[in-house]
């Protein structure tokens, strides 16, 4: 039996995670730590929360003590690090958390799991430590780091901690860098459930700039199975990238969830572009397909479908969201355990 401790695990990505990986493993025991911020949301976790090879702990990463109880009392001997402060607005409106959390925390993690002597850690990153691109060529691992806002420069921080950790120590540390996520249970705030949800209830999709910055987008299962085999399989000290070769200016994404929605392209509304808006992210994910044999399953037509489909039959999730009622679950779930 795996021991893995999960950190982030009730946020979009980290949720989907755990609620995948433990249909497939049944050799998993994972400990989800996460301090549900506004972002985290145990509903999201509904499918798991009964499964005995899952526990969850309330907790933030920074909390040194908390961190090595937790290493002791589950004998953690495997990392994999989602916890990460995410949203790149909400890093410009105020910087601090961002690197307390993706810095610090990730500090605390890596010194508590070297004294642990774990057997894995893999921090989970994001395309956008890369900068940003022209109009052509793809982000490859080898690609110079040029961080353009305080949240990306907190994640290439973190990832060069990670990998200094296993250059001075030999720890075995794999890093991760992903494209732009989508799919189920992703926090309103971001750009397709934002324009989904607003499409819906017939409000302004609001759009920075022109709306031809260009993002490369992978449908959230096809990264949980990216990120399991670089858990497996990954070699240590080895940056990899992930990514589906779905390149798309956000106006295109914006004007197909209407079309699908059958709403109107004058629900659009421009707004002034926010400060350091990267122009171009597109990932060569030769590497992690050629080295660990992942390519992604679902093409963008099919999976923004489902996406979509996702957030038409769960409203109440993202009503309670919006509402902020969805934090109550935790208290409500757990007040008697």
């Amino acid at each position: 039996m795996k021991r893995i401790l999960v950190t982030g695990g009730a946020g979009f990505i980290g949720s989907n995670y755990i609620n995948h990986i433990l249909k497939e493993r049944d050799d998993y025991f994972i400990v989800n730590l996460d301090k549900l911020t506004y972002a985290g949301n145990l509903e999201n976790l509904k499918e798991s929360e009964n499964n005995p090879n899952y526990c969850f702990v309330k907790g933030d990463i920074t909390n040194s003590e908390l961190v090595e109880y937790l290493f002791k009392k589950y004998e953690i001997k495997y990392v994999i690090n989602f916890a990460a402060e995410s949203h790149v607005d909400r890093s410009i409106l105020g910087s601090e958390i961002f690197y307390r959390t993706n810095v610090i925390g990730t500090n605390v993690l890596l010194e508590t799991a070297r004294r642990h002597e774990v057997q894995k850690f893999l921090q989970i990153s994001t395309d956008e430590v890369y900068g940003s691109l022209g109009d052509e060529g793809l982000f490859t691992e080898l690609t110079n780091l040029s961080p353009n806002s305080p949240y990306s420069s907190s994640k290439a921080g973190a990832d060069m901690m990670a990998l200094a950790f296993y250059h001075t120590y030999g720890m075995p540390v794999s890093v991760t860098r992903c494209s732009n996520n989508y799919g189920p249970f992703q926090f309103p705030e971001k750009l397709i459930p934002l324009m989904i949800i607003n499409a819906l209830n017939n409000k302004n999709l609001p759009v920075y700039g022109d709306g031809m910055n260009v993002r490369d987008w992978i449908y959230v299962i096809d990264h949980n199975k990216a990120v399991d085999l670089v858990f497996e399989k990954g070699k240590s000290g080895e940056v990899y990238n992930i990514g589906a070769n779905n390149e798309m200016p956000n106006i295109d994404i914006i004007k197909l969830i209407l079309q699908i929605l059958g709403k109107p392209e004058t629900l659009i509304h421009y707004v002034k572009d926010r400060p350091g808006h990267d122009r171009r992210y597109a990932i060569d994910a030769s590497k992690i397909e050629n080295e660990l044999g992942w390519k992604p399953s679902f093409n963008f037509e099919t999976a923004i479908d489902y996406t979509i489909k996702w957030y038409l039959e769960n409203q109440k999730w993202w009503e309670r969201i919006i509402s902020g009622d969805y934090q109550k679950y935790y208290s409500i779930q757990y007040s008697a355990k």
